[in-house]
């Protein structure tokens, strides 16, 4: 199931990345008094009641500015609220009601969205007298927040999760959903071309030509797929357009809502600093995931040179060392059934249920091989495991302390589940519960 998104949007320095930072819970974007700091979209997984969900930090909005990042801001604004659940319009109580606040409204009111209104900056309980103007907005109850403070996030958190869409099997829910991710033009349209085998997607030498996402259903066999294909995710610096902006956040929300993730890395430039961050989309996301490596008709070869750059691939992404790759030439139609017979596979390990028993005997052999550690005479305890979710495979464990469970452990023990039940292609997640704790996640 996709999670639903949430976009906080309002003109600059309201406090919508104060307010942002706090929900998620770390320091994302930048907060500074200078009206118009954040100037990308900043997205990250919320919770709230046991109910996760994916959360827009956005530029501010100004309208009819001519300002040129004001202008991109009210844009990358625009399509937030396009890809969103829930829209979070945030205003600043100490300024008061503005005619910019009155025309973001009339913006907000023309999507058909859900929409909370937030009066931000309120310090204290007592209301200012102009805080009833808020009304005025048509956008029902204000709600008195103060960002910095965190006072009545708890009411806000309330009301966006009681506006989620209801969340029934989906229709399609048995299909396998792909989403082709990558820079712009390593071939992530023509890969679509090819295993569907007609011209359905634009494909064009400009970066960039895929602007939307875009989905098809198709059959192979007796297996249905959706491919979603994406707009290419360029570096910040890069992206000049206002469209190209846009393309950024709606790869994103496709990752969110797929199953497996084909990551296009160009053979000939290798792995960069961009593939990387946007794997760690796809793997933060939970995912399946494999690397396509495109365009290997052009790379000069010897025996060993596909092994070679494996090693490289595993290098660079370290954190996903799960993933298995293809080697392809979409140009020539070289090994173009390899990446369908993968998604396949990951898409049966993604689903992989492992049985109590058997988990908890790996489990204890990890345990004989490796010590858990300990810290001032105090030893971690491992009292059971067991899988409580799939898609991606999630572990419960039951422990005496959390604050013994190291990173360095956690990662041993995911090491020797992935050795003992495979999980090649997808990430798999842990919760760790203490005694008398309840075993939800």
């Amino acid at each position: 199931m996709s999670k639903p998104i949430v976009a906080v949007v309002g003109r600059p320095n309201v406090g919508k990345s104060t307010f942002f930072n706090k929900v998620v819970g770390r320091r994302i974007s930048i907060v500074e008094d200078t009206p118009g700091v954040t100037r990308d979209r900043i997205y990250a997984e919320a919770e709230w009641r046991g109910i996760h969900f994916a959360l827009i930090d956005t530029g501010g909005i100004e309208p009819d500015t001519d300002d040129v990042i004001l202008s991109q801001m009210r844009i990358q604004a625009e399509i937030a609220m396009e890809t969103s659940d829930v829209i979070l319009f945030m205003v600043d109580g100490k300024d008061g009601l503005t005619s910019s606040d009155r025309e973001v409204a009339s913006m907000l009111m023309k999507t058909g969205k859900d929409v909370v209104l937030l009066v931000n900056k309120i310090d204290s309980p007592k209301l200012p007298d102009d805080f009833y103007d808020f009304y005025e907005l048509g956008l029902g109850e204000p709600i008195p927040i103060s960002a910095a403070n965190m006072l009545n996030f708890g009411d806000v958190l309330d009301v966006i999760i009681e506006k989620f869409p209801v969340s029934d099997a989906d229709d399609d829910e048995d299909i396998t959903k792909i989403a082709v991710i990558g820079k712009p033009n390593v071939g992530k349209s023509s890969l679509i071309n090819a295993l569907l085998g007609e011209e359905r997607v634009i494909v064009s030498d400009i970066a960039g030509t895929t602007r939307d996402s875009i989905d098809t259903p198709f059959k192979r066999g007796d297996e249905e797929y959706i491919l979603i294909d994406t707009a290419g995710i360029r570096r910040k610096s890069k992206v000049t357009g206002d469209i190209e902006r846009y393309s950024v956040i709606r790869a994103i929300a496709a990752i969110e809502r797929c199953d497996v993730c084909l990551l296009m890395i160009d053979a000939v430039e290798g792995i960069t600093d961009q593939d990387k961050k946007i794997a760690g989309i796809a793997h933060e996301a939970g995912k399946g995931i494999i690397v396509v490596v495109n365009k290997w008709d052009l790379i000069e070869k010897d025996t060993n040179s596909m092994k070679e750059y494996q090693k490289e691939i595993a290098k660079e992404l370290v954190f996903m060392s799960y993933a298995p790759s293809v080697f392809i030439s979409v140009l020539k139609k070289q090994r173009l059934a390899n990446v369908m017979d993968m998604v396949k596979y990951v898409s049966e390990k993604r689903a992989l249920r492992i049985p109590t028993g058997q988990l908890n005997s790996l489990i204890a052999d990890a345990i004989m091989m490796r010590q858990p550690p300990s810290d001032k005479g105090k030893r971690l305890k491992i009292y059971y495991a067991t899988q409580v979710g799939v898609k991606p495979p999630l572990f419960s464990f039951k422990i005496n302390d959390r604050e013994l469970m190291h990173f360095s452990y956690a990662r041993y023990l995911e090491n020797k589940i992935r050795e003992g039940f495979g999980f090649e292609g997808t990430s798999i997640k842990f919760v760790f519960r203490e005694k008398g704790e309840e075993n939800y996640v």
